[in-house]
């Protein structure tokens, strides 16, 4: 009987799920999925910010910009990699490897560009302002993005089916969302140190003009 009901349980589960996965509204899926994982990335992000400074509050509309943001990204994703799926066919890992330089080498600076703009509007930056942070940290952004995406990549284009590669990278990017929105949001202003008592003295002395020698004041 037990037996029975489980399978019964995962045949209506399997009915459940796969709608999202099928049609227009795999779209909707990718493009959602998106934002959720970002917004959480960066929910985890001021959790640990708060963790370091008991009283600082958290920051909802910065969240709902991640989210707005990761959500402008997936169906940028979903028609990439039915891109790339036409362009190279097959898993062979010279294909599959083909797909890991192409989205190395054109997607990930791309996405990289779009999330500080998009970022950057939405806290009400200009488009140059936006761009001066993408080329400030893009090299730090993209030394990090080589670390964690060939692998990846390699286990999205070898092992899943074509509808799963969105969410597959959204949720793989839970880590990485949290990296991004610590390299958006980090403080990078630099901190001067607090002057000792002994340097304190010396600048006030040096501030002060020099005292006449006794004998020239009495004369």
């Amino acid at each position: 009987m037990l037996p029975r009901v489980g399978k019964e349980f995962v045949v209506r589960m399997r009915f459940n799920w796969r709608p999202f996965f099928e049609g227009r509204t795999l779209l909707l899926t990718n493009t959602l999925s998106g934002g959720v994982i970002l917004g959480l990335g960066d929910i985890v992000m001021q959790s640990w910010e708060n963790f370091k400074k008991p009283g600082r509050v958290r920051d909802w509309k910065r969240t709902g910009c991640m989210f707005t943001v990761g959500c402008s990204m997936g169906p940028m994703l979903h028609y990439w990699y039915i891109f790339l799926d036409r362009a190279f066919v097959g898993r062979a890992l010279k294909t599959v490897g083909k797909k890991v330089l192409v989205d190395q080498l054109v997607a990930s600076p791309f996405l990289g560009m779009w999330y500080f703009l998009g970022m950057g509007a939405m806290e009400g930056h200009t488009l140059s302002e936006g761009m001066k942070e993408f080329k400030d940290k893009f090299w730090e952004f993209y030394r990090a993005d080589c670390c964690v995406w060939p692998a990846a990549q390699m286990i999205n284009f070898y092992f899943l089916s074509p509808q799963f590669r969105v969410v597959y990278i959204n949720f793989v990017t839970l880590g990485w969302d949290t990296y991004l929105s610590y390299l958006k949001h980090r403080d990078d202003s630099p901190h001067t140190e607090p002057l000792s008592d002994s340097s304190a003295v010396d600048v006030q002395q040096e501030a002060l003009p020099p005292s006449e020698p006794l004998e020239k004041k009495n004369n």
